[in-house]
């Protein structure tokens, strides 16, 4: 299958569909939360996991030979660094180098931006983009700002670029 990366504004129609999908898995595989957990923890959990698109320095998408968006990523500015957001392809395409693409050209995006790395956030029951990350170079670091007090169970990762 060949892919190809494309640029696109953060409000592009095709990427807000994919993030939609997205946002379906993840409540699949997450729910909603824990019954006894403060709402306070809940609301601010859901506000860091939120993209500020003010922050957004592009969107991705992996298309496919017929026009087809098969994936998403974001790169934003998180403070000083670079990061990589919403990474999602869609099921019927997973396996065939749309998500691999992705990574690289995010991490393209961040090399021009004039980071000597870029990093990413990821939920601890998605173990597919666990081992996406480490087959794909990049290194487990401590769980970062932030995600560390709403979202302590979080998978991160760094990359030089």
């Amino acid at each position: 299958m060949v892919i190809t990366i494309e640029r696109v504004a953060w409000d592009d129609p095709r990427g807000v569909a994919l993030r939609a999908t997205m946002d379906d898995e993840m409540h699949e595989r997450y729910g909603d939360g824990h019954a006894d957990e403060d709402p306070a923890v809940t609301a601010e959990r859901n506000r860091v996991l939120a993209v500020d698109p003010a922050t957004v320095i592009t969107s991705l998408l992996a298309i496919d030979q017929g026009g087809t968006a098969l994936g998403h990523i974001a790169v934003r500015h998180l403070g000083d660094e670079v990061e990589l957001k919403r990474l999602i392809v869609l099921a019927a395409a997973r396996g065939k180098g749309a998500a691999t693409a992705l990574l690289a050209e995010g991490e393209q995006v961040a090399r021009e931006q004039g980071a000597s790395r870029v990093i990413l956030q990821t939920g601890d029951k998605q173990p597919e983009a666990v081992a996406l990350y480490r087959k794909t170079g990049w290194e487990q670091i401590d769980v970062y700002e932030p995600y560390a007090a709403t979202l302590p169970w979080s998978f991160c990762f760094a990359k030089a670029v």
